[in-house]
């Protein structure tokens, strides 16, 4: 219910969009009377696309009905009755809507609380980040504004030339008019050569008289037109400088902004955004280039149809070609990758991805839709490409479905090229360099395409490049496959060579890419507190153990052969491997848990036992294992059964993915029973009980005749020594086993203690049907 106290301040568009959730596929008034069973009920436990968990989700829905028949029932009052026939309503409903369904109501309902979470949880962290986003909402503003007042002095700039090109269209044509009369006047004194004297005198006269007039006129006016050109050249050029300088912002700064969010969007940063607006402005610039372009070539034709002496052919061939110069870099550099294919990429496995023109409908490239056509390359081919060196034949790779024509989407104005079904048939790779393995070696997909616009005017060869992919046979290779994609998209800098990254790092730096990966897997706000990542920087220099301030480690530098190529001291795996085991476990199991504070995660043993030995007996923590990859373990503190007065702090071998596909965190921590606070202090069901299996199925899983004891918890108590008291007594509660219960670390394996325990887990992956034929079930 705490969830929805807080959805209920939300405010403003977040207050809209939570409204927005509900309708008639669930109405807010279940959602107001039924908060608190809602939020207690295990909705992420059932696996949507399994149709199997169509029981567990019936269950759901007709626990659902009957604690709105409930809830009904217990309104007295004349509102009251009003609400019992409403709720009554909302329950037939729903019955109606789902009965066939019961996964989707499961769906519906996952999809509401995770979103008002999201809705919170930003809401809550607007207030400590406003200031912030302020100030870069401001910045943004700032530049927006400074691009739109760009483009409006280019508009009148371009205007303005217009309207001077037609005053010297006009002024040019009555030059030509005045200069075919010159002609003429010319040709009437000629044919007075045949008249008698007297007659041809006075007509000669006043002929020669207006020749001379329209002579010093043409004089004049010839001058004035080279004047005028000269300076609509002037202007011209003034305005190629400006068209540059606003592709340059446009280009060089946002468009390269936006490719960097994208980038990091790979590593879990914000969605890149802003593609729309991207657009538009690419537009603009084409219109307006192409406008200035069709006015150069007009002067041009006017200066062929009246040659004058002067540079004005030549100020003209420069202009053209410096206009026709930027058109191709606008229409060359807007051919982006909207949908960047997976950037770690397997063999044999289906991919999509999607191109763009960002400038393709405003110049009509639609009208004959072109091609574009995928291939891979590596990285040294990519190296070439961008030095312009042919590589047309070259690929390392084959991929299916690498064709497809791009479609021109009216209601958007988009034209692109989606590629759905795209597989990587086979990889080709180069000779790796000294340490390098497979997982390193990164290749990249290549784009190309040709059109013309303009009436084949203008004929473009488009290409563009995909971020680092690195190229995966089988699925044990993914981890090392992430943690070069994650150093590339984190630490790449623009207008790299392909594809160069920084061996060496700022520790800092790092920190920022492990806290975006981790918020984004986790789907939360609570990413790696300072704490968090003092015990990761710990781990990742073991020799900086007593460093305990982030500053500490503030100019450290980290490489990437400590990231992922060296394992950790005493270890078989590297740091990052360690932590993607973390983030893999988390993400699967323990999300939730997470984000409701419950685990704490980054601490060592060490700490553990500091932590907890201040603390009354029965308080718990959980911790990630040091010793396993994506493990979490328990840790608590009780009483040394072997000495009256001492207490000491145990740890249970961890829990691994495989162990919560059996039984979830919540329950274990249930079955536990002499676990009692979580530290440091709230009672453990205060925290975990809205995860707890349903009692009736609980009852169901484990009832009578299942345990040989009516109470399980000494199978549950403290069964080797702490792992951080050298002796190794045991209680002999059970036989003696041949095998050592502790691991190499001191930690104790519960599962090895507690046959039945593992009894029940087996029977969990079996069919329930007829497993318990006692009358008692």
């Amino acid at each position: 219910m705490a969830m929805w106290i807080q959805a209920q301040q939300l405010q403003g568009d977040a207050l809209h969009q939570m409204q927005a959730l509900y309708g008639q596929h669930f109405p807010i008034e279940v959602r107001h009377y039924l908060a608190q069973w809602i939020e207690s009920q295990l909705w992420d436990s059932v696996e949507l696309d399994n149709p199997a968990e169509e029981a567990k989700a019936k269950h759901l829905l007709d626990s659902l009905m009957a604690e709105l028949q409930r809830k009904a029932q217990h309104q007295v009052g004349e509102d009251g009755f009003l609400l019992k026939i409403k709720l009554g309503h909302y329950a037939t409903q729903l019955k109606g809507t789902y009965d066939r369904c019961p996964l989707e109501l499961v769906r519906c309902i996952k999809h509401i609380l995770h979103s008002e979470q999201r809705l919170v949880q930003e809401a809550t962290n607007v207030s400590s980040t406003s200031k912030r986003l302020f100030m870069a909402l401001d910045s943004l503003s700032q530049r927006h504004q400074q691009i739109n007042q760009a483009f409006e002095e280019l508009r009148l700039a371009t205007q303005e030339s217009e309207n001077e090109l037609r005053k010297l269209q006009h002024s040019q044509e009555y030059f030509i008019i005045q200069y075919q009369e010159n002609h003429r006047i010319q040709a009437q004194i000629n044919s007075l050569a045949t008249l008698p004297l007297a007659e041809r005198t006075p007509r000669e006269t006043t002929l020669q008289s207006k020749r001379a007039t329209v002579e010093a006129w043409l004089t004049r006016e010839a001058s004035t037109l080279q004047k005028y050109r000269l300076d609509l050249s002037e202007q011209h050029q003034k305005t190629v400088n400006l068209l540059r300088k606003q592709q340059t912002l446009i280009l060089d700064e946002e468009l390269i902004q936006w490719k960097r969010r994208q980038q990091l969007a790979g590593n879990g940063g914000p969605a890149e955004g802003g593609l729309d607006v991207l657009q538009s402005w690419c537009e603009k610039l084409a219109d307006m280039i192409w406008q200035n372009r069709q006015q150069i070539r007009r002067c041009e034709h006017l200066t062929q149809q009246l040659p004058l002496p002067g540079p004005m052919e030549e100020l003209l061939s420069k202009l053209n070609s410096e206009i026709t110069d930027i058109i191709s870099a606008l229409v060359t550099s807007t051919f982006i990758i909207e949908k960047q294919p997976p950037q770690v990429l397997k063999t044999q496995t289906k991919f999509a991805a999607t191109v763009r023109l960002l400038v393709g409908g405003k110049l009509n490239v639609h009208m004959n839709p072109p091609q574009v056509k995928a291939v891979i390359v590596s990285e040294q081919q990519a190296k070439a490409l961008l030095k312009n060196e042919s590589t047309r034949n070259d690929s390392s790779g084959e991929i299916l479905n690498n064709n497809c024509v791009m479609e021109y989407h009216q209601a958007t104005g988009t034209l692109s090229a989606h590629f759905r079904n795209m597989s990587l048939k086979r990889i080709k790779r180069s000779d790796r360099r000294g340490a390098e393995s497979v997982t390193e070696e990164k290749f990249t997909v290549l784009f190309e395409s040709q059109f013309s616009v303009g009436g084949n005017e203008l004929v473009f060869h488009v290409k563009t490049l995909s971020l680092p992919v690195v190229v995966i046979v089988h699925g044990s290779q993914d981890n090392n496959a992430t943690a070069t994609v994650l150093w590339d998209n984190a630490f790449a800098e623009p207008g790299r060579v392909p594809f160069m990254v920084p061996d060496k790092v700022l520790w800092p730096q790092l920190c920022e890419a492990l806290d975006m990966k981790y918020k984004a897997e986790m789907h939360s706000g609570r990413g790696l507190a300072e704490d968090n990542l003092v015990f990761l920087a710990q781990k990742a220099f073991p020799s900086n153990n007593n460093n305990s301030n982030p500053e500490d480690y503030s100019s450290v530098t980290i490489s990437w052969s400590q990231f992922n190529r060296e394992s950790l001291p005493g270890r078989n795996f590297t740091f990052w491997q360690w932590f993607d085991g973390v983030v893999e476990l988390m993400k699967k199991h323990l999300k939730p848990h997470w984000n409701d504070g419950a685990i704490m995660g980054f601490v060592n043993k060490q700490q553990a036992q500091d932590m907890l030995l201040s603390k009354p007996n029965g308080t718990f923590l959980l911790r990630f294992s040091d010793s396993e990859i994506g493990g979490i373990t328990i840790a608590w503190v009780a009483e040394n059964p072997n000495k009256t007065g001492e207490r000491l702090v145990w740890n249970l071998l961890p829990y691994t993915t495989k162990d919560f596909s059996i039984r979830s965190l919540a329950d274990r921590i249930s079955d536990l029973n002499h676990l009692l606070f979580l530290y440091p202090d709230r009672p453990k069901d205060e925290v975990f009980a809205k995860y707890y299996t349903p009692p009736l199925c609980k009852h169901f899983l484990f009832g009578p005749g299942l345990f040989t004891t009516p109470n399980p918890e000494p199978v549950y108590m403290e069964q080797a020594a702490s792992p951080t008291i050298s002796n190794t007594t045991t209680f002999n509660i059970f036989p003696p086993m041949s095998d050592p219960m502790l691991d190499a670390d001191g930690d104790f394996d519960l599962d090895d203690t507690m046959d039945v325990a593992r009894h029940v887990e087996e029977l969990l992956r079996r069919p329930m049907v007829n497993q318990w034929s006692s009358p008692q079930s």
